[in-house]
């Protein structure tokens, strides 16, 4: 298949598009190469995509409507994954305009390039972040999620919404997967992972809010990979029977779905830091702080949906998928 992804410099883009290629398809991708982290890590992940003869790389930003439809114009594309976006919570209660037009002006160009171009199947990337203020744990994606905690968190649920729109209007077939605390080799510097490793190897201090009582489903990255691989040829069809009196959120009578993409397996942070002291043979001079705003105290992925329709569970328990971390970033930064 010819598969356009987007934030294909980006961790979990980069990853994906590494598998896609392996799996002999065509991968269109797309990336505005932003400087909110290393430009170096994007370009060094770009080399090894280029060195695959079916991967083709554009430099372009999604709010630019007019270099998208060209895209579009020159290329047949027939799945869409669509992975970019501006991240970070804390980030966006400084930079607003940036998620608007990353997160939501991008976005919409992307759902009219699907509509006007017969894509097959849209996928895209939401957050567990979604679930904002609620408390039933663990999360479901038949729970509501109208109240947000974050702009980051909102830009999301708008483009749940947003496309439940399309799929509504045009009979586009979308997916949207809720990402739970992705992490491993190639990660994103502005996570804590990777400041916590970076920061105990180099024998500095780190910084745990809400005073280390957190939990986190941390989920590695080839778990993710395999599920987003797995839904590839399932598009969602119209639900039968979906009652509107009693609406399920994560489907629709529109050819709609809603996935929570996690390890099931929530992780309190004071354990995750001590399994990082393990590997690196260092422990970490902890300065405890309270809770940042946006942020919150757990998040646990239900992901029984998912299992059930593409029998996806991941494999990857957090000692080993912390060792592969730790071995990259070892090696990565010498």
């Amino acid at each position: 298949m010819n598969i356009l992804v987007t934030g294909a410099a980006g961790f979990i883009g980069f990853h994906l598009t590494k598998r896609l290629l392996a799996l002999d398809n065509k991968v269109i991708g797309v990336d505005n190469i932003n400087d909110y982290y290393d430009v170096i890590l994007k370009n060094n992940r770009l080399k090894i995509l280029e060195e695959n003869p079916d991967f083709e790389f554009h430099k372009m930003d999604l709010s630019n409507k007019e270099k998208l439809n060209q895209l579009f114009k020159d290329r047949t594309i027939d799945i869409v994954i669509n992975l970019a976006a501006q991240a970070g919570v804390r980030y966006s209660i400084e930079n607003p305009d940036s998620y608007v037009n990353s997160n939501l002006v991008g976005f919409v160009n992307i759902l009219e390039v699907c509509r006007h171009n017969n894509v097959k199947h849209l996928i895209y990337a939401s957050s567990s972040s979604v679930y904002g203020a609620n408390t039933n744990i663990p999360f479901s994606t038949k729970d509501p999620v109208d109240h947000p905690v974050s702009l980051y968190a909102a830009t999301k649920k708008s483009n749940e919404l947003m496309a439940h729109t399309y799929s509504h209007l045009y009979n586009i077939p979308t997916t949207g997967l809720r990402f739970f605390t992705v992490y491993g080799p190639w990660g994103r510097p502005d996570m804590a992972y990777y400041s916590f490793t970076k920061n105990i190897i180099e024998e500095k201090t780190i910084k745990v809010f809400n005073n280390g009582d957190m939990r986190r489903d941390f989920t590695y990255i080839d778990d993710i990979v395999e599920g987003i691989v797995r839904l590839l040829d399932k598009p969602p069809v119209h639900t039968i029977g979906w009652d509107r009196a009693n609406p399920d959120s994560s489907s629709s009578y529109a050819p709609y779905k809603i996935y929570n993409i996690g390890n099931n397996k929530p992780i309190k942070l004071m354990d995750f830091i001590n399994t990082l002291e393990k590997l690196i043979g260092k422990k970490a001079k902890v300065v405890f702080l309270p809770m940042q705003p946006g942020d919150v105290k757990e998040t646990y992925a239900d992901i029984s949906d998912l299992h059930a329709d593409v029998g996806f569970h991941p494999s990857t328990t957090i000692e080993e998928g912390l060792t592969h971390f730790v071995n990259w970033y070892k090696k990565y930064n010498k």
